[in-house]
């Protein structure tokens, strides 16, 4: 039914059903989610239009709207992993997540296709109403060879230390697993600090300058979103597996009360399946997907700095 380990809890609901999908039950994260982007993208909007919101700060309302949208979506993740551990994820499902995650992925490259396509019509055949050159004139463009190059030095890293661990969790080495997974977690916030330095001290144009500020803005932070959003994705798997396997191991050494007893005697989770939330050698398409976007990630960022800050720059 499963290619799930053997501490797959079975779901009875399975003796009647014939067949191998997920029937889907009601469930509110989808408008919950939906609801915290919408408002968080129109704080966002007003607040680099200089709009004000009648009754509202702007950054209040964008750091409520992030903050929900945080917990929802985690929330979500914990329901979903109880769905797998139920026995809801059988193969056919599981070959379902994975097509997603794929087509997914083809979505999001199609964005940054024309976000590149923006930018390589605009500089191949500069108008006049920009001087007919690229960058336009009177842009300071950045040094390509500073900040730039140690983001892209600090993900080709994260690249990297993410492969090793992913090669950990399929020989079920979870302290080594544990570990890399911690330094690629680390390399994306430094990654994403970099760039904040770089947009409130290194840039010296504004997104309203020109179409050069206005397409740069548009790329990079978008991207620098999408780093965003692989962060959250990667701590939670790290998180996942500091729960399961690491804590409870401290636990049996020095005696100390484990998260899990924690999540399971303040929200009422069952610890019978909370302790196998855990990812071995064949139960990890969690992290495998948020793999999969972390390298999504590293690829736009390669074509970023060599068409937009090193070519489009020069």
């Amino acid at each position: 039914m499963s290619n799930l380990n053997s501490q797959t809890i079975r779901n009875p609901l399975f003796d009647r059903q014939k067949h191998p999908f997920h029937l889907l039950g009601p469930s509110p994260y989808p408008l919950l989610v939906s609801t915290f982007l919408f408002f968080l993208l129109l704080s966002t909007t007003f607040y680099l239009h200089g709009m004000e919101i009648i009754g509202f700060s702007r950054p209040l309302m964008m750091h409520c709207s992030f903050i929900g949208l945080f917990c929802v979506v985690l929330r979500w993740f914990i329901a979903i992993l109880s769905e797998s551990r139920q026995g809801y994820h059988t193969r056919k499902v599981q070959a379902g997540l994975r097509l997603g995650m794929i087509l997914f992925i083809v979505s999001e490259v199609m964005l940054f296709v024309a976000f590149f396509w923006a930018f390589f019509h605009l500089s191949l055949s500069p108008s006049t109403a920009i001087g007919a050159v690229w960058p336009p004139f009177g842009t300071q463009v950045l040094n390509v060879w500073g900040l730039p190059l140690a983001n892209t030095i600090l993900l080709l890293t994260s690249g990297v230390t993410i492969t090793i661990a992913h090669a950990y969790i399929l020989r079920n080495n979870h302290d080594g697993f544990f570990w890399y997974l911690f330094l690629t977690v680390v390399l994306g916030i430094v990654f994403l600090m970099c760039q904040g330095y770089e947009y409130k001290y290194g840039i010296k144009f504004s997104w309203r300058d020109s179409i050069y500020g206005s397409i740069f803005f548009i790329t990079t932070g978008f991207h620098g979103m999408h780093v965003v959003i692989g962060t959250l994705f990667l701590s939670f798997c790290w998180f996942r597996h500091l729960v399961t396997t690491m804590l409870p191991l401290l636990r049996n050494e020095a005696g100390c009360k484990s998260v899990v007893d924690f999540l399971a005697s303040n929200f009422d989770y069952d610890v019978a399946e909370c302790k196998y939330w855990g990812m071995t050698a064949n139960y990890h398409f969690g992290f495998e997907a948020a793999a999969w976007y972390w390298h999504f990630v590293d690829v736009v960022w390669l074509f970023l700095f060599i068409s937009i800050y090193w070519w489009g720059g020069s």
